[in-house]
C-alpha cells in the first residue's frame, strides 16, 4: 500500500523525445529527467506513463475549429498558412512540423497524472514538462499551444468539487484564468510579474472572475527583483486566506522557474529554497496535488530548481554536489552545471523594486475580496 502512494512522475522515453523538440525550450525535459534521475529520486516515485490526449479529450476546452487548423498546419509543416494568425500562431508559436503531436503529448501528460489523482493511486503526481497556462480555448498564445492546466483541472473536476489552481510561474497564468473566470467551482491564484508592457499584460489585483466566479480570481501583480522571503511572505499570506475561503478539494500547482536568478526574462530573483517553502506550504494540506512546470529559460537552472522541488515532494535533502551523470548520447548535460557544478542558484544583486506599502495594499485588497467567497 506505501508504494501505491508513493508521487507519480509521468514519463517515458518517447513523451521526453517529443517535449525535447519544443523550439523554445529544445532538450529541456531530457536535461531535467537526467538531473532527477542523476540523484536517484526516480526510485522514490512510481512512474507512469502519459497517454496521448485524444481531440475529444483535447476538445474538452479548446475549439474543435482550432484543433482541427493546429493539426493540418502540422501535419504541413505550414508556417505561413493565412488562417494561423487568427489562431495565435506565427511568431511566438511557431507551426513546426509535429506540433500537435506534442501538444497532445503535454495534454495527454498531464490528464494522465490527474487521472492518477482521481482514482486515489497517489497524492501527488508530477508532469514537469506540463503547465502551459497561455493557451485559450480557439488560441495558441506566449509558447503554449495547448492548454495542459485547463485539461488537468476538467479532469479532477471529475471527481473533486472545488479545485485550486496556483501559478507561480513570472508570467501571469491568463489561460486558465479565463477559461474558468466565470465559475466558483475553480479559484486561480496567479503570482507574477506585472508592469506596463509584460507579457500577458493581464493580472492586475483588480482582475478577480466575472458573473458567479467574481472574486474566485486572485491575482498577485509584484514587480522585478524580488527574492525569496518576500515572495514566501506573499505567497503563504495569500495561501492562507484563499484555503480558509475556498476549502479546496485537490490543487493543481504550476512552477514556472522563470522566476529564478540567472533566467533570461532577467526579472525576479528567486531560488528554488524560496519556491520549494511555497510548495511545502501547499503539501501540508495534504491535499491530491498535480505539480506542473511551466516557463524556464536558463535549461540549467530549471533542471536545477524541479530537481529541488521533486525532492521537497519526497521530502529528500539533496546534496549540493550535482552527480556526475550517465552519459546520454547524444545528449550530454552534467558540464552545462559548469562551473560550479553545485544545485543551488545564487540570487543575483540587483534591487528589489517592491514596495513594502505597495505589496501591504495589495494583500489587503485581496483579503478583503476574499470575504465575497462563499
Amino acid at each position: 500500500m506505501a508504494a501505491q502512494l508513493q508521487p507519480v512522475y509521468v514519463w517515458s522515453a518517447e513523451y521526453l523525445a517529443r517535449c525535447d523538440a519544443l523550439c523554445k525550450v529544445p532538450r529541456r525535459a531530457s536535461m531535467v529527467h537526467s538531473l532527477i534521475k542523476a540523484y536517484l529520486l526516480l526510485d522514490h516515485m512510481r512512474i507512469v506513463k502519459p497517454k496521448v490526449a485524444s481531440m475529444e479529450e483535447m476538445a474538452s476546452f479548446h475549439t474543435d475549429a482550432y484543433l482541427q487548423h493546429l493539426q493540418k498546419v502540422s501535419e504541413e509543416g505550414d508556417d505561413d498558412h493565412p488562417e494561423s494568425v487568427e489562431y495565435g500562431l506565427g511568431y511566438d508559436c511557431p507551426t513546426t512540423e509535429g506540433i500537435f503531436d506534442y501538444a497532445a503529448a503535454v495534454g495527454g501528460a498531464t490528464i494522465t497524472a490527474a487521472q492518477c489523482l482521481v482514482e486515489g493511486k497517489c497524492k501527488v503526481a508530477i508532469n514537469w514538462p506540463g503547465g502551459w497556462h497561455h493557451a485559450k480555448k480557439d488560441e495558441a498564445s506566449g509558447f503554449c499551444y495547448l492548454n495542459d492546466a485547463v485539461l488537468g483541472i476538467l479532469q479532477l473536476r471529475r471527481k473533486f468539487d472545488r479545485v485550486l489552481y496556483v501559478d507561480l510561474d513570472l508570467h501571469h497564468g491568463d489561460g486558465v484564468e479565463d477559461a474558468f473566470s466565470f465559475t466558483p467551482k475553480v479559484m486561480t491564484v496567479s503570482l507574477h510579474k506585472f508592469s506596463p508592457g509584460f507579457f500577458p499584460g493581464t493580472g492586475d489585483v483588480t482582475d478577480v472572475g466575472l458573473g458567479k466566479g467574481r472574486y474566485y480570481s486572485v491575482n498577485v501583480p509584484i514587480q522585478d527583483g524580488i527574492q525569496d522571503d518576500r515572495y514566501c511572505q506573499i505567497c503563504e499570506t495569500v495561501l492562507k486566506e484563499v484555503y480558509v475561503a475556498f476549502s479546496p478539494e485537490a490543487v493543481v500547482l504550476q512552477l514556472g522557474a522563470d522566476t529564478m536568478a540567472g533566467d533570461p526574462m532577467c526579472s525576479f530573483n528567486m531560488t528554488p529554497e524560496g519556491v520549494g517553502k511555497c510548495l511545502k506550504y501547499v503539501l501540508q494540506w495534504q491535499l491530491p496535488t498535480l505539480v506542473l512546470g511551466g516557463g524556464g529559460y536558463h535549461l540549467a537552472n530549471t533542471a536545477r530548481c524541479w530537481t529541488y522541488l521533486t525532492g521537497v515532494i519526497l521530502g529528500k535533502t539533496l546534496s549540493s554536489e550535482i552527480p556526475d551523470h550517465e552519459p546520454l548520447p547524444p545528449l550530454q548535460f552534467f558540464t552545462d552545471y559548469g562551473p560550479d557544478y553545485v544545485l543551488e542558484i545564487t540570487p543575483s544583486c540587483r534591487p528589489d523594486r517592491n514596495e513594502p506599502q505597495s505589496i501591504q495594499d495589495i494583500l489587503n485588497r485581496i483579503k478583503g475580496n476574499l470575504k465575497h467567497v462563499v
